[in-house]
């Protein structure tokens, strides 16, 4: 833009009205929001590798919605920084970090939506993009004394138009109301060093249980109560085990056997899942994994670090930001 067109635009600024002025700010702050995410997402220190060939042989290949776009000399194809990510195709850029800072906030769908001006069939479409990948954001291993325990859901179909199962009234009295076959095994562990794994089990089983503890190191002393899934896994894998009594009270063995971190961090997040009145058993991964991702950060995370992840998450662990 030349020097005398910009001079034009800030006398023509001075001889607008009040509703004018007010339209142009929120315009220039809109703009200025999807400039900040695209320098924020141009700016990737990462090496960048081509989606489609996973080739580090890349040039630039001009800009297009504030975005730069790359060729690849390997397979001759071009992309963007969100080529091949979650978040490739979804509009309205300048709202993400908002969006973000609702992820942060645990608001609802509708809340979010009102907060970003967007519509709550977009707000959803955004939640679950977001937190797509974070589900592969685990600890490489589990070691020292480890912690485990399950935890029950009751299988859910919300969102569904055919359920494939009789209506029932909303809710059951515990967890023992639920019947088998609507029951959805969910297994924590947790090292004293507050690093968790959460996965949900097709049977909880000590098979099932040997696939999702392949994490743990041999000397691992893992702690859980008396439940013969958890004797026949650690019989059949040499695993240390401690084990505790619940039905006897037995809470704590010679002052270092026991769960009860795994414990709080289960209730903590029932609780935080009470604001979504119940979650679909097949988004139910996400909001394990979206917990999860508060909690290795004490809720300090930042909006900047949950756009970031929710793009690239192999990239962006917590060491990286810390």
């Amino acid at each position: 833009m030349k020097t005398q067109d910009i001079v034009k635009l800030i006398e023509s600024v001075k001889n607008l009205d009040i509703k004018s002025y007010s339209r142009l700010k929120d315009e220039i702050e809109k703009r200025d929001s999807i400039k900040f995410v695209s320098y924020l997402l141009n700016n990737d220190n990462n090496e960048k590798t081509c989606p489609y060939c996973k080739s580090r042989h890349l040039y630039k290949w001009g800009v297009r919605n504030d975005l730069q776009r790359y060729k690849c000399k390997n397979c001759t194809k071009t992309f963007n920084i969100l080529t091949g990510t979650p978040l490739a195709n979804l509009h309205k850029k300048g709202r993400w970090l908002t969006y973000a800072q609702c992820i942060i906030e645990g608001l609802s769908i509708r809340k979010a939506a009102s907060k970003c001006g967007v519509h709550r069939n977009t707000s959803f479409r955004w939640r679950h993009r977001f937190l797509q990948n974070s589900g592969y954001i685990k600890p490489d291993k589990l070691s020292g004394i480890v912690e485990v325990n399950e935890l029950i859901f009751a299988r859910s179909e919300k969102g569904n138009k055919k359920l494939k199962r009789k209506p029932r009234k909303k809710g059951y009295k515990s967890v023992k109301h639920i019947p088998i076959k609507n029951r959805v095994f969910t297994l924590f562990c947790r090292d004293r060093g507050k690093n968790t794994f959460d996965g949900i089990l097709n049977k909880f089983s000590a098979d099932n249980l040997k696939s999702d503890l392949s994490l743990i190191t041999k000397d691992t002393l893992l702690c859980s109560h008396n439940k013969a899934v958890y004797l026949k896994y650690t019989k059949e894998n040499s695993v240390r085990h401690g084990i505790l009594n619940i039905s006897k009270g037995e809470s704590v063995k010679k002052d270092v056997v026991h769960i009860k971190n795994v414990l709080v961090y289960q209730l903590d997040l029932q609780m935080w899942m009470v604001r979504f009145r119940g979650v679909a058993t097949k988004y139910l991964h996400n909001y394990l994994s979206w917990y999860r991702e508060m909690d290795e950060f004490d809720f300090k995370i930042t909006s900047e670090t949950v756009l970031l992840r929710a793009m690239r998450p192999e990239r962006y662990n917590t060491n990286h930001f810390r």
